[in-house]
């Protein structure tokens, strides 16, 4: 993770606390009337927290289209948001590393706070690169059908709490939601466990979950490569790790250059495949069609 260096923005937002503060007293006061207002970091954690809310909530994310989780700094209309809202859900596990200074800027007393992966059984990173960007765990847990179950549990807890006359209305979103999960999963559990091949190449090691909920094996150009153009070493150590595994398909990344994946590709006779990663709003899909769409390509490659 980039190191983040809030003390200047926290600094500047000191100045219009006694605002948010403010604000959010105006706001609160018609409570009774509106809508569950919920902040969430970024898309995937959008997609569930208006699964489980439907049109009880008004949901905003925090990080824009377009741009890394890793790489995000909050500005002040981010902590004006948060002073505002009901509801403020993150993914947590070193995803998001400047919560807590934001949630202090906010001053929101009143605010519900969720980390959406709490109760995951995490995956520790073993590569150097994985714990400098993220540190102790791997924090991709959306992008698993077991883990997306946990997170939109979870975000039903905090709506709950924060409207607890609507809580049939979010137990129901939320069972529904799961049972589409795991019809889903059920779909391609029973296939992919009969495949001889079960080696998922990627640029960027964030499938572990995945992998787990299917029991596939995750092996990232990006871990192999680190910075920079690869050794002649370094590439030849993957390239035999793809014949020997006879890979077809190198998996490429939305919102990520796919040039090093390309280079993989190139060496071994193989196809690159985009996937999403579900950060931001990927060609206007909702959560289940990108995730469908994302264990299709994988299940076909594997053939």
């Amino acid at each position: 993770m980039l190191k983040k260096n809030l003390c200047c923005i926290l600094s500047a937002l000191s100045i219009c606390t006694s605002l948010c503060a403010c604000a959010n007293t105006t706001q609160k006061s018609n409570s009774d009337t509106q809508t569950v207002k919920v902040s969430v970091t970024f898309n995937a954690m959008q997609e569930f927290a208006k699964a489980v809310g439907g049109d009880k909530v008004e949901v905003s994310a925090i990080i824009p289209d377009g741009m890394e989780p890793h790489d995000f700094e909050p500005k002040a209309q981010d902590i004006m948001a948060l002073s505002n809202a009901d509801v403020f859900v993150y993914n947590g596990l070193g995803m998001e590393n400047w919560v807590q200074e934001a949630l202090d800027a906010a001053n929101n007393a009143d605010l519900i706070v969720i980390q959406a992966s709490s109760g995951i059984d995490p995956i520790a990173n073993t590569e150097s690169r994985e714990m400098d960007e993220h540190g102790r765990y791997d924090p991709h847990v959306w992008l698993s059908i077991k883990g997306a179950q946990i997170e939109a549990a979870n975000i039903k807890d905090a709506l709950i709490k924060a409207d607890p006359k609507n809580k049939d209305f979010y137990e129901k979103n939320c069972s529904d939601f799961i049972s589409q999960l795991e019809n889903l999963y059920n779909e391609y559990s029973l296939k992919i466990q009969s495949l001889k091949r079960k080696n998922l190449v990627t640029g960027h090691a964030a499938f572990a979950y995945l992998c787990r909920d299917f029991g596939l094996e995750q092996n990232s150009v990006e871990d192999v490569f680190a910075e920079g153009e690869p050794s002649a070493q370094q590439l030849g150590e993957l390239v035999k790790y793809c014949r020997d595994n006879h890979v077809t398909t190198v998996f490429a990344e939305e919102m990520a250059s796919p040039e090093i994946s390309q280079t993989l590709a190139d060496e071994i006779g193989a196809r690159v495949e985009t996937i999403y990663t579900i950060e931001s709003n990927e060609d206007d899909k909702t959560y289940l069609q990108r995730m469908e769409e994302n264990i299709s390509k994988i299940y076909d490659s594997m053939l």
